[in-house]
């Protein structure tokens, strides 16, 4: 076989979550050649602006798609809840693995409990999502834009005195924080704060021609976690969801069929709107949620 290119963003996150997707994998094909090839993208360059302000969730991923749109790599490995709703002509989702955590986890530098952090306590995240559900919890806490990886974000919560920061489970434990955790922490459920469309989940993306490729990818791919995170990328299609809108869903197989939440917030009237459903069959779920949290917020 060939040496197959994967191409990655180059953080610590993105190389364990490319070497994941490898071993999943060398797991069903045996040992291969491979080589991963690391990628700055603009993202990781412009780490002193917000998101909402420099152009959103494709900063993460537009470098490494064209890279794989000019054939100099032969699939890549994306955190989902990074991906436009709209996936680029010419690509195609080959394989979402099975999800991991999806749940938001705050880190506190002192405090050990969210009632324990003083009032208008600084918590930091570059996340709009996670801001307004932070002060739904405590109408008191002055949020700030905080971005990097994991390791710079959680040095700045040092350096500038913040009082906490909100960062991805999922990310955390791939990266293995929580077998030695440096700061007492708190996992945020469902309820208090909804997860970002796909958290938790991997993206492998290839071009949708290069069909032998395509098949040999699919091997991984988790069909329930596939049909969860589609439809909360419905949810996202509809809302024309991007980093300058406070945007969330999460979608769970139950008992008796799916539970669906979505929220959205309104950055112009500090407002913020949220819905969950239980249903038997999930398709249509994330459009009819997101139809009615957007009437509900043009009501107001």
């Amino acid at each position: 076989m060939k040496t197959v290119r994967v191409g990655t963003r180059n953080s610590p996150l993105a190389m364990k979550q490319t070497q994941i997707v490898l071993d999943l994998l060398k797991k069903i094909h045996g040992d291969f050649p491979v080589e991963i090839v690391p990628m700055t993208t603009k993202g990781d360059q412009l780490l002193s602006v917000s998101l909402s302000k420099i152009g959103g969730k494709g900063l993460f991923i537009n470098e490494v798609e064209q890279a794989l749109l000019q054939g100099k790599i032969d699939f890549a490995v994306h955190s989902l809840k990074d991906m436009p709703a709209q996936i680029a002509t010419g690509l195609a989702l080959a394989a979402i693995p099975e999800r991991s955590d999806p749940a938001d986890c705050l880190i506190f530098r002192e405090a050990t409990a969210l009632e324990e952090l003083p009032q208008n306590a600084r918590i930091g995240t570059s996340s709009l999502r996670r801001e307004f559900q932070m002060k739904k919890l405590r109408h008191d806490l002055q949020v700030e834009s905080i971005r990097g990886n994991v390791g710079t974000r959680l040095q700045r919560m040092e350096e500038n005195g913040l009082d906490g920061i909100v960062l991805a489970v999922a990310g955390l434990k791939r990266l293995n924080w929580f077998e030695e955790p440096t700061y007492p922490y708190l996992i945020l459920t469902s309820e208090q704060c909804i997860p970002a469309v796909g958290q938790g989940a991997l993206a492998v993306e290839c071009r949708s021609d290069d069909l032998e490729m395509m098949r040999f990818l699919q091997t991984i791919d988790h069909a329930e976690t596939r049909e969860l995170v589609l439809e909360e990328r419905a949810f996202l299609a509809v809302l024309n969801g991007n980093c300058d809108i406070p945007i969330g869903a999460y979608a769970t197989k139950t008992v008796a069929g799916y539970r669906f939440s979505g929220f959205l917030g309104d950055k112009s009237q500090q407002q913020s709107f949220s819905e969950t459903v239980t249903v038997k069959n999930l398709a249509g779920t994330g459009l009819a949620v997101a139809q009615r949290l957007l009437a509900a917020m043009e009501q107001e």
